[in-house]
């Protein structure tokens, strides 16, 4: 490491072999494919090392890299750069404290950037207080000046952005937290994959807990990366041993024997329940979603948000028995 203007910065051969590093680790979890992505690492306030255009990630020797300034102008190298250097240009323009910039295709976060959704559910602890929420930018032709333009609004209040239809790009103080950053965004978009589309069911965090893992985000000295909407109720808070849906004997019978009031009033209640809902873009989820220190509507009940299914169903079978003995037919 070498300090220059008070700022630690990587020297020329740290900052080649970091690539190199990188660029295999990329390659190896199949964050992309056959040419894909590209890397750069800044070693003075006015210059960075970067990538290859042409050459996979996995396979780079340090002669193949390229050494540019600021402006573009390439100062060591025999190979071209890549032509999305321009994206990692305009992050150092934009954010002059970042140190480097990673991008690539991880398939679950591509997904969803092709799918055009952020990544902003407050389900993964981890991904509150190291990421925060992850943006789409709008699509741009790769390689011309519309990609720059389009990330440029995000560089300094997130850690990371989605392209739309295209991959992912992270940034950081230094290279390998760049990279962490783009590791998290696909584990991040995997986990929401899972419980969203898969599981089909989330607990998201509750404001009171996301506003406390805000605080230690804050405590680690990350400043940025938005904050996903929280939960008006916990729904986390009690110890699970089974989640078999078992229904008490009564309503099973009642059921079985043709009462359709049963059914409709389970359905009710159920949908009733103001600890639970939908999230936006068709994943299921349990609560109300809200931004931390946002007024909540909570129910004049204040017990509704701690019923359990099981005192739901009793409530529902004491109505339907109500109802069919007011009926003549128990």
């Amino acid at each position: 490491m070498v300090t220059l203007q008070g700022e630690k910065y990587m020297t020329d051969f740290e900052a080649k072999k970091a690539i190199l590093d990188i660029g295999k680790r990329m390659y190896d979890k199949g964050f992309v494919a056959a040419n894909d992505g590209n890397i750069s690492c800044k070693t003075s306030p006015r210059t960075i090392w970067t990538t290859p255009t042409g050459v996979s990630k996995g396979f780079m020797t340090q002669d193949m890299l390229v050494k540019m300034d600021l402006e573009g102008k390439i100062l060591i190298g025999r190979m071209k750069p890549s032509s999305e250097v321009k994206m990692h240009l305009r992050v150092y323009k934009e954010n002059p404290g970042l140190k480097a910039v990673t991008h690539a295709h991880p398939p679950v976060a591509t997904s969803f950037a092709i799918a055009g959704i952020s990544l902003d559910s407050a389900i993964l602890t981890e991904a509150v207080m190291g990421l925060g929420t992850i943006p789409v930018a709008k699509y741009a032709t790769p390689g011309t000046q519309e990609v720059p333009d389009s990330i440029a609004p995000f560089v300094n209040a997130y850690n990371g952005v989605l392209l739309a239809n295209h991959g992912a790009l992270t940034w950081g103080n230094d290279l390998y937290q760049a990279f962490y950053r783009l590791e998290s965004i696909e584990y991040y978009a995997t986990i929401l994959m899972y419980t969203g589309n898969i599981i089909g069911r989330q607990n998201i965090l509750s404001c009171s807990q996301v506003n406390k893992l805000l605080d230690i985000r804050k405590k680690l000295g990350i400043t940025s990366g938005g904050i996903p909407p929280c939960a008006a109720c916990e729904t986390n808070d009690r110890d699970i041993i089974t989640s078999d849906d078992i229904r008490p004997l009564e309503m099973v019978e009642l059921l079985r024997a043709g009462s359709t009031s049963g059914k409709k009033l389970l359905d009710s209640e159920e949908n009733t329940n103001p600890c639970e809902s939908q999230t936006s873009h068709g994943i299921k989820g349990v609560t109300p979603l809200v931004k931390p220190g946002d007024k909540v509507n909570i129910p004049s009940d204040a017990a509704a948000c701690d019923r359990t299914k099981e005192e739901i169903i009793a409530e529902v079978v004491r109505r339907v028995v109500e109802e069919l003995k007011a009926g003549g037919t128990v």
